[in-house]
């Protein structure tokens, strides 16, 4: 299966280890990601006032080159646009429901974009990686997995944009499955807790600090209460908040005691057994490895 793949600017920088487990892993289960060409970022957050079309230019053009990919044969019939990210996930579903609705606002950016060679017809569908995996079928991760994760307890962590709006959302937004039913593929043991969908602290982050290390504290104290080992997400912007800031929660909270936060990516690349290199737990702030080896899970 050949897909048309929007990395977004994360996965380019800080977040590298999460789209190289990602394409990699994808490789075993027959799925080969095209990334788009010259997409451009997504705009990170959706338009919420009614009156602001604007705000959806930048993810419409990016569905605009999925279009484009089918016409020059990039990829064949295939509408359907993969992320990983998932505040790239949210901002590019939520431009895409709106536009299909409103086609006024649809004929609004496309006159604004006249020199594109295509209109955009709303004909592309935003999907997750993990969507593509449930309609594949679990149990092509299970006959995949070589190096066993049974010794090991995963708290999923959805955090908002994988759920919320409902509209977009990629499973119920109270009681979501979709991550359990991943970690279990993988031959681990998903952990149930009460913080599995609350928000992080998103982007007060930058300019207040300290309301994100009480968000941090309370959604990593929860996950290791409830026997958590590790923590897995789909998110960088959460990833940053609950593994990087747990400097800062540690600064704090003297007793508060490190978790390691991967991407389920990862996770997916070491239950295949592919290299340390694919699986790039270097790239984590709080690097797992010496956890996974207290677990007899050589790296």
């Amino acid at each position: 299966m050949k897909i048309p793949y929007y990395p977004g600017c994360t996965l380019k920088s800080t977040a590298k280890h999460f789209e190289i487990s990602a394409i990699e892993s994808a490789k075993k289960i027959g799925i080969e990601f095209v990334e788009l060409p010259r997409w451009n970022c997504c705009g990170v957050v959706a338009s919420l006032a009614d009156d602001d079309i604007m705000h959806n230019l930048a993810p419409v053009r990016n569905m605009i080159r999925v279009l484009e990919m089918n016409r020059d044969g990039l990829v064949k019939d295939e509408k359907r646009l993969l992320t990983l990210c998932s505040m790239c996930f949210n901002t590019l579903s939520r431009a895409n429901n709106r536009i299909k609705k409103k086609s006024d606002d649809l004929d609004i950016l496309n006159d604004f974009m006249y020199k594109e060679d295509i209109d955009y017809d709303g004909s592309v569908e935003i999907i997750h990686f993990l969507e593509i995996i449930q309609e594949l079928g679990f149990d092509k991760i299970e006959k995949n997995v070589k190096k066993s994760l049974s010794n090991l307890k995963i708290a999923p962590y959805y955090g908002c944009m994988l759920l919320r709006p409902k509209d977009v959302g990629i499973d119920d937004p109270e009681r979501p499955t979709i991550f359990e039913k991943f970690i279990t593929s993988l031959s681990a043991k998903p952990v149930e807790w009460n913080n599995k969908n609350k928000c992080c602290g998103s982007f007060l982050t930058v300019d207040n600090k300290e309301i994100v290390v009480e968000l941090g504290n309370d959604i990593l104290t929860d996950a290791k209460n409830s026997g958590a080992d590790i923590i897995v997400t789909s998110c960088p912007l959460c990833a940053f908040n609950l593994d990087n800031r747990q400097k800062n929660i540690k600064a704090k909270y003297p007793e508060f005691k490190e978790i390691p936060v991967v991407y389920f990516t990862q996770l997916m690349a070491l239950a295949f057994g592919l290299s340390k290199e694919i699986t790039g737990f270097d790239g984590n702030f709080i690097n797992p490895t010496k956890l996974l080896k207290s677990k007899n899970i050589e790296i």
